[in-house]
């Protein structure tokens, strides 16, 4: 076979190349997760880095627009504003996994075993871990629960709860699950067959029950009594969850 026969028969594959931006915006993101940038660092300016990577200023916009969306810096206007290294907080893993929830239109079910699974946790490290402001928190969210005259402000006081439990754990990951968690049950559970007087009131004594155990650094009585709550809040929601599944056929 001749030189020119034996190129002939070599094939590359498909080969892709990043974009500029997310070049820029992953050496960026190394930098600050690393330590390197701490929070509050500025950036140099838009221009000062053209200049420093020799990228287009609309690459350079473009890679900060990531890490801004991404939670890794924010962006002040006027004359002493710039970009500004933060660390990602829970906010950014509730998006997240809220995202996650919702547009992959999870079953409810799924997001009940999810609580299951770490919310006992979550009452654990709280009863290990809570100080005197958040016994404050769930206290008021209690109250809040007890007087809430509506649907929609005994859901948003049901959802407080749970999260301020999740936040007495001192946990930044388990607050951040949590938080998209609560979301995505107040969207279930926003219907009147399912939250009656009676489920208002067993939900009442749960809570204060979860609390007393934090209260008293009882660890053990808080994952018992949050796992029994959550089991049966669960059971309860996914019945009413079933019928309306069902009347939803027969109508069809």
């Amino acid at each position: 076979m001749s030189t020119g026969d034996a190129r002939s028969v070599i094939r590359l594959s498909p080969m892709e190349v990043p974009k500029a931006s997310d070049v820029l915006a992953n050496e960026l993101r190394e930098r600050i997760l690393s330590g390197e940038y701490p929070e509050g660092t500025p950036l140099p300016p838009e221009r000062e880095l053209v200049v420093q990577t020799r990228m287009s200023r609309t690459t350079v916009r473009e890679a900060l627009r990531i890490l801004e969306v991404q939670g890794l810096i924010r962006i002040k206007a006027g004359r002493a504003g710039g970009a500004f290294v933060q660390q990602p907080g829970e906010e950014n893993v509730a998006s997240s996994l809220e995202l996650l929830i919702r547009g992959r239109r999870l079953r409810l079910a799924s997001v009940h075993e999810t609580r299951e699974a770490i919310e006992p946790s979550c009452a654990r490290l709280a009863a290990l871990h809570r100080t005197t402001g958040d016994l404050r928190r769930l206290e008021a969210t209690n109250e809040a629960i007890a007087a809430s005259a509506d649907l929609d402000g005994f859901l948003r006081a049901n959802v407080d709860w749970h999260v301020a439990v999740a936040t007495a754990s001192h946990n930044e990951i388990l607050t951040g699950i949590m938080m998209a968690l609560s979301r995505a049950i107040y969207t279930t559970t926003n219907n009147e067959g399912f939250i009656n007087d009676e489920v208002r009131a067993i939900t009442v004594r749960a809570h204060r029950s979860v609390t007393r155990a934090i209260k008293d650094r009882d660890p053990d009585a808080a994952v018992r009594r949050m796992s029994r709550h959550v089991h049966s809040y669960a059971a309860a929601a996914l019945e009413v969850d079933d019928r309306i599944t069902v009347a939803v056929s027969e109508e069809g």
